[in-house]
């Protein structure tokens, strides 16, 4: 007789790239021990038409638009345990297609890296009140102060983790700068800047690399458009115009989406770009110093926080300002290397591994 391999269901949603690709790293992981059966799975395709336009567009639309408007939402809506009833009532009405899914599919173990299906991994430093759930097994935290915050509002204690924000296993690999470096057809001397503008192309890239052009600094700049084709092409356009390096190399070197930013990070002196829990986990995990540009009030205002009470990262709040603070950075190596040191000490590069093996264990 064989035993029936337990089956693990990860829910995450598309509304922000972070969530998605914590649920890919963690479906690696649970993969990788070759003892459970994974399924990936996008909650917005199981909820109500409402709740995709909420989830989805407006998120995206607001973050883009109004960052001011998404910071007081946060703010007003990070209230422990107000309203639970009302909250699952909606919820229940609109997530009927997941309650059918689950039943369907009838999973050992649900693992969440969204608010909206279960409330279960948190995706950033500071854990907010739409996390919160009497429900759940186990809460996966990425920092200890994340810990000691949900202990305060009453989540028992031993219910909860402190693992790191899961990201992909290769980031737990270790990788030399000079390797990534060829791999990538960078240039192997010139300090590298990487400047990544988010899954969905969000951010003030375009206007920041001409600053930092016109500085005519001896770094190589690598912009990661993502997903964002319009934002590529007016990259390409302004690499047409940009001079080369004094060895010959492109000055600039625009990239769209890509599934190598474990190769990017590790061949990269500074990552520019904004306070995402994910891209910021992956920075610590190579030991790369941030730049935070306009962090995006709340969520992005509290895991900056945080970097720079470690030592991980500058801040720079003003974009016309930014290319002259982070050239001088640049200038600093000792600054630099303190910066690097600290990145890697709050780094947690198996988070992923370590929260499939901690989840398993609760089916026994």
């Amino acid at each position: 007789m064989t035993t029936r391999q337990p089956r693990v269901l990860l829910l995450s949603a598309s509304s922000g790239a972070g969530h998605v690709r914590a649920a890919q790293a963690l479906e690696k992981a649970f993969a990788a021990r070759g003892d459970c059966v994974v399924e990936h799975i996008d909650a917005i395709a199981y909820v109500s038409k409402f709740f995709q336009n909420l989830y989805d567009k407006t998120y995206i639309s607001m973050v883009r638009k109004a960052p001011e408007l998404m910071g007081v939402l946060y703010e007003r809506t990070d209230q422990p345990w107000q309203h639970p009833r009302r909250r699952l009532a909606l919820d229940r009405l609109n997530a009927q297609p997941m309650i059918r899914m689950l039943k369907r599919v009838q999973p050992d173990l649900c693992v969440a890296t969204h608010f909206l299906p279960a409330h279960i991994v948190v995706t950033d430093y500071d854990v907010h009140a739409m996390w919160l759930c009497r429900t759940v097994a186990r809460y996966y935290v990425a920092i200890p102060e994340a810990l000691e915050y949900l202990a305060g509002i009453g989540v028992p204690r031993e219910i909860i983790r402190v693992t790191g924000i899961p990201i992909d296993p290769l980031f737990a690999r270790p990788l030399e700068a000079s390797k990534a470096r060829a791999h990538l057809k960078l240039d192997p001397a010139a300090p590298i800047i990487l400047l990544a503008a988010g899954g969905y192309g969000v951010g003030p890239v375009e206007q920041l690399v001409r600053d930092l052009l016109a500085l005519a600094g001896p770094w190589q700049l690598v912009a990661i458009a993502g997903k964002a084709e319009k934002v590529k092409k007016r990259l390409d356009e302004i690499t047409r115009s940009a001079d080369s390096l004094p060895g010959g190399g492109a000055r600039l070197v625009p990239v769209g989406f890509t599934t190598e930013m474990d190769q990017y990070m590790a061949a990269a002196d500074l990552l520019v770009g904004k306070a995402g829990g994910l891209t910021t986990s992956e920075a610590l995990a190579r030991g790369l110093p941030m730049a935070l540009i306009e962090p995006i009030p709340g969520q992005e205002f509290r895991n900056a926080d945080h970097l720079l009470e470690n030592g991980a990262a500058i801040r720079c709040n003003n974009l016309p300002a930014a290319a002259w603070k982070i050239s001088g950075l640049l200038a600093d190596p000792a600054r630099l290397a303190r910066l690097r040191q600290a990145a890697a000490r709050m780094a947690r590069p198996t988070a992923a591994a370590d929260i499939a093996e901690d989840a398993l264990r609760l089916l026994h």
